[in-house]
């Protein structure tokens, strides 16, 4: 019933910039969260970013003060504005949302993902 649509994804040398954009559609009560995941070739998956329908986010170490994440509410949609791009970020990155369904259910959505390539 609820779908995770990711784009924004591309190819960009280092110091590039990019934005994702992740649109959450269905039949739910809330999102209480949304974030972004990725995973890297030979690596398992791992959180890059989250916020909060309440507004808090947080960040990774390694993409904080270099990523920023935001939401529009009323769109249902989360974006991630990648800023000084390294080829470490080089991944698929994928959308994820903590929804609940009703007065007693929660659910995790995620994307099919969009991928980030960042040469040197």
């Amino acid at each position: 019933q609820v779908q995770l649509v990711e784009s924004g994804g591309g190819s960009v040398q280092a110091g590039g910039s990019l934005r994702l954009s992740c649109e959450c559609s269905g039949i739910f009560f809330s999102i209480n969260r949304m974030g972004w995941y990725r995973q890297a070739p030979g690596k398992q998956r791992e959180l890059v970013a989250f916020i909060t329908s309440g507004g808090r986010s947080n960040y990774a170490d390694s993409v904080r003060s270099r990523f920023t994440i935001s939401s529009d509410n009323a769109k249902n949609t989360v974006y991630l504005q990648m800023n000084s791009l390294k080829p470490e970020d080089t991944a698929v990155y994928y959308c994820n949302a903590e929804i609940t369904i009703d007065t007693n259910a929660e659910a995790d959505a995620w994307g099919e993902g969009t991928l980030v390539t960042v040469s040197s």
